[in-house]
């Protein structure tokens, strides 16, 4: 039915006074979505799951006899909890919506299906949106507020969407951490009670949490098995993920923009937009959520999702501040001659009368510091140019040094709360630009466009952000807009992301924020990749971008080979380890060539070969987590799979080292159980090839049994450690 005779049915049901009955079905391939939606009644969840067929969709209604709102709202029901509290201007506090119409239309990308809601007493509107996406199992939703009442309404809370999970054996997916330690993952069942993540950073929200979630619904979760709700909210600020159980029979799930000390004023009108909260079902247990995810993301929410990302070196822990002319040449001709496609300066080359030699000064004064690059950022593109690279630079346009020549000139474009004194940051100087002002919009707009304009061959931003939001307070808002902050903040940060994109639309740029601070779906689509963590310690990193994997594909992941010791954690890892580790992102390099032997030099070069050949699998294809290392069975495993099986690529980490250990032998999924496959190692450094190097498995077979991998490598006696690791590249015979 098109989009005008839904429209006039249900406005011709509104004239006549009658209530009409109907379901709206949301479909994607393989999941629907039911929802009851009677004009002049409430807009109730019915189903969310597998794909229904006409006849169970007939019937579907019958099976759950007690319906619960699909969006609901405080004041006739106050015992329970709301997804919408609102004050209105007479001091009531209640809502009461119901259905007014409903209209669903096909779309370039997908079909958008709007349900609007009116108060039955005041000129209050809602209009709650489903969005599917072609090709994808995902449907996002999220809201539309606004109002006709005389004066503000002020909105108490107001997320962005709520789903009933009934109750059983259902077990919550989730990450948490802190700097250097991002994205480990938790699981536990749900219990009575409130299950609350949230964040109040202000500025970067996936340090401590992530706005993502995993719901297994029939037990303890299994990676390649089981039924899994997965839930995103794409939102870069302040958020609230709460899962209340009581005395029903639900496991009730609200999400949306944290309202804590951020009640907005909403005047007549205006529009207030809710982030989206993107959902998937499958029936393929962990993994087939997160290859719900990663496709959805790699189509529709990463910029550039579909171009294959380039292997780079980033100056940072080999040089740190201490760049200069040669050394950034050298560094250049370095990764060229490993092969490398990239060079990323990063920070400390700029600065003018606050020269940038350590992180107390500068930020904000975003020109090249002539006494360490004479040559200008001229000189670097005609060096990486002459070596056979792109070039990339650090930015960190969110912020500002007290010590700056910004500063000096507009104090009053600092996050500060009134008549008190600004909390200082990183370096003991370090402040936020206020980016509810539109005038450090266009200052950030035009630091990015000048530096475009006039250098256009730069490849790729590295954009940072190293602080949070430390005291609460805006020159630029009115004094009763003060709770608008962290909010008004997000809308600014994304205005000018829009606008970067809008001219810049293949420049790649890496959020990069602490590390892993801004790994969320608010930012990616203007955003190709983020920087997983600070921490480049290989086996950490086997940790934090498995829990990262399940929400976010490995294009997007910066993975690099870093220095041994690693700066972080000080562990010594062998060369290796950290190359078999870093190749199952998107490979990079974090270190000092120089300071490498050429024996280092060599294996580096044949890694990134190896990586040119494996890049579309791993970039593009379908992940199959095989083996947890949260499981502590002393190995980690994964597998990267071509939509059509045809290739693969397994990884295998050995997590602990013990005398006479016993590892379990890992089962491969995701191939064509008749294909038969060739197996070839990457990066072999053993002194004779495996047992199996270049015979010839089934894909059945390899699923059923796996292969035995040697728990250490065969080596001469210097070389040995107490690490071991494979990557084996799968290819169907011809």
């Amino acid at each position: 039915m098109t989009f005008k005779k839904i429209s006039f049915l249900l406005s011709a049901c509104l004239w006549c006074g009658a209530a009409l009955a109907q379901n709206i079905t949301i479909s994607t391939p393989k999941t629907s979505m039911v929802l009851s939606a009677p004009i002049g009644g409430n807009l109730n969840y019915v189903y969310y799951g597998s794909k229904l067929s006409p006849t169970d969709l007939e019937n579907i209604e019958t099976t759950h006899p007690s319906l619960y709102s699909a969006y609901p709202v405080y004041g006739m029901n106050c015992p329970t909890e709301a997804a919408l509290a609102v004050k209105h201007a007479d001091g009531n506090m209640s809502l009461e919506m119901e259905v007014v119409n409903v209209t669903t239309r096909i779309e370039k990308d997908g079909e958008l299906t709007v349900v609007e809601l009116k108060d039955k007493i005041y000129p209050f509107f809602v209009n709650v949106y489903y969005k599917t996406f072609n090709g994808t199992d995902v449907i996002e939703t999220w809201t539309e507020i606004k109002h006709q009442e005389k004066k503000p309404v002020s909105l108490n809370r107001f997320h962005s969407a709520y789903l009933p999970i009934r109750r059983g054996n259902v077990w919550l997916t989730h990450l948490y951490g802190s700097w250097a330690n991002e994205g480990k993952v938790i699981q536990e069942p749900l219990q009575p009670g409130v299950k609350m993540i949230k964040n109040k950073d202000g500025l970067r929200n996936s340090h401590t949490a992530h706005p993502e979630v995993l719901f297994s619904l029939d037990g303890r979760p299994q990676e390649n098995s089981g039924a899994v709700i997965g839930a995103a909210l794409c939102y870069s600020g302040n958020y609230k993920l709460m899962v209340d159980t009581h005395d029903d029979e639900y496991h009730h799930f609200f999400a949306g923009i944290n309202e804590e000390n951020s009640a907005y004023t909403l005047p007549k009108e205006e529009v207030f937009t809710t982030p989206a909260l993107a959902l998937t079902y499958t029936n393929e247990g962990l993994s087939g959520s997160s290859r719900n995810f990663h496709g959805w993301a790699r189509q529709y929410k990463l910029a550039n999702g579909n171009q294959p990302r380039k292997i780079l070196l980033n100056s940072w822990e080999g040089v740190y501040f201490d760049i200069n002319q040669e050394g950034m040449d050298q560094m250049m001709n370095d990764i060229a001659s490993m092969g490398g496609e990239l060079f990323v300066m990063d920070d400390g080359w700029f600065g003018d009368k606050y020269q940038r030699n350590t992180d107390n000064s500068s930020l904000g004064d975003w020109v090249v510091d002539t006494r360490k690059l004479p040559d200008g950022i001229e000189g670097l593109l005609r060096d990486a140019k002459k070596n056979g690279v792109k070039f990339g630079i650090w930015l960190e346009p969110e912020m500002a040094n007290t010590t700056s020549e910004l500063y000096e000139k507009h104090p009053e474009w600092i996050i500060q709360a009134p008549q008190r004194d600004p909390v200082l940051g990183r370096g003991g100087t370090q402040v936020v630009l206020d980016l509810t002002n539109p005038q450090v919009q266009d200052f950030i707009y035009q630091l990015v466009d000048n530096l475009m304009t006039n250098y256009p061959e730069i490849d790729y931003i590295k954009w940072d952000a190293n602080m949070a939001i430390m005291n609460h307070g805006s020159t630029y808002l009115a004094n009763d807009k003060q709770s608008h902050l962290y909010i008004d903040y997000h809308r600014g940060l994304e205005k000018v992301c829009q606008r970067i994109r809008a001219k810049y639309p293949d420049l790649t740029i890496q959020a990069c924020a602490s590390g892993g601070g801004r790994v969320n779906y608010g930012l990616l689509p203007y955003f190709d990749e983020f920087w997983v963590s600070d921490n480049t310690d290989a086996l950490q990193r086997i940790y934090m971008q498995w829990g990262t994997s399940y929400f976010f594909p490995a294009i997007a992941m910066g993975s690099h080979i870093s220095a041994c010791p690693n700066h972080q954690t000080f562990r010594t890892i062998p060369l290796k380890y950290r190359i078999d580790v870093a190749m199952s992102g998107r490979l990079g390099m974090e270190i000092q060539p120089k300071n490498m032997s050429e024996e280092e030099k060599a294996l580096c070069k044949n890694a990134i070969a190896a990586y040119k050949e494996i890049r579309p699998i791993v970039q593009f294809g379908d992940l199959y987590r095989l083996q947890s290392p949260y499981d502590n069975l002393g190995v980690a495993s994964l597998l990267y799979a071509t939509p059509e099986k045809d290739k693969a690529v397994f990884y295998w980490w050995k997590t602990e080292q013990f005398a006479n250990q016993h590892l379990p032998r890992v089962k491969m999924a995701g191939l064509d159980p008749d294909q038969v496959y060739t197996i070839k190692e990457l990066n072999r450094v053993d002194n004779e090839p495996l047992s199996f190097e270049g015979k010839r498995f089934t894909g059945a077979y390899l699923m059923a049994n796996g292969l035995d991998i040697p728990y250490s490598h065969k080596l001469d006696y210097h070389k040995l450690n107490d690490y071991a690791s494979r990557v084996l590249y799968l290819e169907a015979a011809q």
